[in-house]
């Protein structure tokens, strides 16, 4: 049995996988609340199909980019979970996941929205690496995209002036991929981020100054 578990948007997506399929799942937008309800709402998924925490095997953590604080939300309670129950971890990117939740033949780029003109990408010919996980403008990454003269769809829980297809996790796909991924220690889970925090880059703009 396999807990899922991403919060690195202002969406909670979790699910319980066993053998094969999805016994129940969350896709619910809590915003700033994520912090004040995560817990219980994940609390409320397993107890509407009477599962304990330690009845888990294994959980699959989606460790960012993101949102700084939300991802610091998942990864703390998947890390309790390993710990305390001393159950298997794994983590998977939330661009990967994304990726792995699009039926097309296009170029597929999962994007997130990283503010101020910038965003968290990644380009895929299906499983071939076009570009990898990247920080980087949008204006940058469309021109990368238009110099590829291929059709491409990009997916997102974000709202662009461009067109772009809904992020919707794929459960299942994304789990069946990445069930077998080599487990980790629950010390050596990490939130992934691709920029610094705003906090740290004020403080590296005013060490700059002296």
């Amino acid at each position: 049995m396999i807990f899922y578990i991403d919060t690195t948007s202002d969406y909670l997506y979790s699910c319980i996988y066993q053998d094969g399929n999805i016994i129940c799942e969350i896709k619910k937008n809590l915003g700033h609340n994520l912090s004040v309800y995560s817990v219980d709402e994940i609390n409320k998924m397993m107890e509407s199909v009477n599962i304990k925490p330690n009845d888990i095997d294994k959980i699959i953590v989606v460790t960012g980019p993101g949102s700084f604080t939300g991802i610091r939300i998942g990864v703390t309670i998947a890390k309790i979970f390993a710990y305390t129950l001393n159950k298997k971890i794994t983590t998977i990117t939330s661009l990967d996941a994304m990726a792995n939740s699009i039926n097309t033949d296009d170029l597929i780029v999962p994007m997130i929205d990283a503010r101020r003109g910038y965003v968290y990408a990644k380009i895929l010919d299906h499983d071939n690496i076009i570009m990898e996980d990247s920080y980087l403008s949008i204006e940058k990454l469309l021109l990368i995209l238009n110099g590829l003269n291929k059709k491409y769809e990009i997916i997102t829980n974000n709202h662009f002036d461009f067109e772009t297809k809904d992020y919707s996790p794929d459960f299942k796909k994304i789990i069946d991929k990445y069930k077998d991924k080599e487990n980790i220690n629950p010390h050596l889970v990490n939130p992934t981020y691709f920029k610094l925090t705003e906090a740290e880059e004020n403080k590296m703009k005013e060490e700059s100054n002296d």
